[in-house]
């Protein structure tokens, strides 16, 4: 019998954020009985905003306290779980490692143990991992097989997300999956620090918008419904042995500069505003890029949007939000 998402009832922790918003959305509209973890109410999230947070059950609570993991699968009959939660900015980590810590690794084991207790429950995980888990690499694109080399807060917390995630499945035997992600972008990331809602924002005011790097950084940009894409497609193929404790890349595979994305950006929006290139930027890996060809040949899984069509629905986005 094939997967169907009607009725399965799905936990997403970090709900408020881009990729959570979309991937409750998403899930509501298979028939899934989403339940979203929130510690804060953030009405100025999408989640908030367009109200998607109204067909959702709520569980309030804190990653960072094991009785409220334990509560939000428990109560609650969760057969899925996406594990988005954490905290995501580089620079916040930088200033306070120890919430970043806190946040992305205690609270991911927390999430795990709580899986771990309550047989029956939560047989499908996936962890939401990132491209800053692999580290620095003098050899690109990140391949799976790469070992896991964090050097600052934020990408060390990943790393340590990984490896935890690693060792509930091969020692547990949970169904644990892990997606790694380059710099998501789409509608809805109200965090101004990251250059795609940072530029179109800056934009939209008639302003230059600004870079703390030289501009030449390579990144990957993937299309957050690309990204709801694949998560559901790892969680779905989470019922096959071979798949337990498997992490997976997720990318469009195209080596996009900082200056590169900030004058596709302007196009996307008839601007001829160049930015200003202040290149005081530290403790961030220059250059990072994916490869994806594991996604392709276990899930059949490719990106279904190339960066000017998921910039073209981005721009809209915010044309309609922050105007």
């Amino acid at each position: 019998m094939s997967f169907t998402w009607k009725e399965r009832h799905v936990l997403v922790t970090g709900a408020t954020g881009i990729v959570g918003s979309w991937l409750c959305e998403e899930l509501l509209a298979r028939g899934a009985y989403v339940v979203a973890l929130v510690l804060d109410d953030e009405p100025l999230s999408r989640l908030y905003s367009e109200k998607i947070i109204e067909r959702c059950s709520i569980i309030r609570g804190n990653l960072a306290n094991f009785d409220d993991c334990m509560r939000a699968i428990n109560v609650h009959d969760v057969d899925v779980v996406f594990h988005l939660g954490a905290q995501t900015i580089v620079g916040a980590a930088l200033r306070d490692p120890l919430e970043c810590f806190e946040s992305n690794i205690r609270g991911t084991y927390n999430l795990l143990e709580a899986a771990r207790r309550l047989p029956g429950l939560a047989t499908r995980i996936v962890v939401a991992s990132s491209d800053k888990a692999y580290g620095d690499s003098p050899i690109l694109p990140y391949t799976e097989d790469m070992p896991l080399r964090g050097a600052h807060p934020y990408d060390v917390s990943k790393s340590c997300t990984d490896l935890l995630s690693h060792a509930y499945a091969h020692t547990y035997g949970m169904g644990i999956a892990i997606a790694r992600c380059g710099n998501i972008y789409g509608g809805g990331d109200l965090n101004w620090s990251r250059i795609v809602p940072g530029t179109i924002r800056s934009i939209l005011k008639g302003e230059r918008p600004i870079l703390r790097s030289d501009g030449s950084m390579i990144r990957d940009y993937i299309y957050v419904k690309d990204v709801v894409s694949a998560y559901i497609a790892l969680a779905e193929a989470l019922d096959r042995n071979d798949m337990i404790g498997q992490a997976f890349n997720f990318s469009p595979e195209s080596e996009v500069s900082v200056l590169d994305i900030v004058k596709a950006i302007a196009k996307a929006m008839g601007s001829a505003i160049t930015p200003d290139v202040r290149n005081t930027v530290t403790n961030e890996i220059v250059n990072q890029t994916l490869d994806s060809a594991k996604a392709r040949k276990m899930l059949d899984w490719h990106c279904a949007w190339t960066l000017d069509q998921g910039l073209k629905e981005t721009v809209a986005w915010y044309r309609a939000h922050l105007t």
